[in-house]
């Protein structure tokens, strides 16, 4: 049965998650990671893609983008793949694929769910236990957006940038929020959401689309309908 096409818009921005197959590692030092965000900061460049929140695990990719054109996120994850697979695969005498199929993402729009995922991403490493404050991580988005160092790799958001009038005023508001971290009820909707490709967005939002496209928005009842287990099994897990 042939997928749906994934819920895309231009000027929108959207969470992805890219996992390595069988959820094996996809960098196995400090130098596959600097190479993966190099490449990764060159393809978002060429396809117009505004990376606003990341965070790089050992197997397993978060963005936070917005594409400048519909086409914008699958031609930045078709091109980083291309790239770093060859890179990759020719440092480590290895053949084959390094991705578990095709990335997931979701829409993600107003300001409540833009923080959210955002908290999201950038709390990643520290419920996987591997680090003690989030900002200690160096491979995610999370110091860059606590001051501690510029990172050319983001474009930061208009909803950050509305958090205060100043950079210190918008580090100390976005330091509360992690500090606040995120309900166990928000962390599964995001969760459930990028896996099933559902929008996240404010009701009125979610009419306009519904307007605009036959695809399914929200997200099936409860159960076990024919060839939900294995998808259920995956939104069930923290994809840390």
């Amino acid at each position: 049965m042939a997928r749906p096409p994934r819920l895309v818009l231009a000027q929108q921005a959207h969470h992805l998650i890219q996992r390595g197959n069988n959820r094996q590692a996809i960098v196995q030092s400090d130098a596959d990671r600097q190479q993966f965000l190099d490449i990764l900061r060159d393809c978002a460049a060429t396809h117009k893609v505004a990376i606003h929140a990341y965070v790089l695990m050992d197997n397993h990719i978060h963005l936070l983008a917005t594409p400048a054109e519909e086409q914008g996120l699958s031609r930045m994850m078709q091109s980083l793949g291309r790239r770093y697979v060859a890179w990759y695969n020719f440092k480590y005498q290895r053949s084959g694929t390094l991705w578990e199929g095709r990335f997931r993402a979701a829409l993600i729009e107003g300001e409540h769910h833009f923080m959210a995922c955002m908290r999201y991403i950038e709390l990643n490493p520290l419920r996987a236990g591997i680090c003690a404050q989030a900002a200690d991580f160096p491979w995610s988005s999370c110091a860059h957006h606590l001051g501690r160092r510029g990172d050319a790799l983001v474009t930061d958001h208009m909803l950050f940038w509305s958090l205060g009038n100043t950079p210190f005023e918008r580090e100390l508001a976005y330091r509360e929020l992690l500090d606040q971290g995120l309900a166990e009820v928000e962390r599964r909707q995001l969760t459930e959401a990028v896996f099933k490709g559902l929008p996240l967005c404010r009701p009125e939002f979610l009419q306009q689309l519904s307007e605009q496209t036959t695809r399914p928005l929200l997200a099936r009842p409860r159960g076990r309908p024919l060839g939900s287990v294995k998808l259920g099994k995956e939104i069930d897990s923290d994809p840390i």
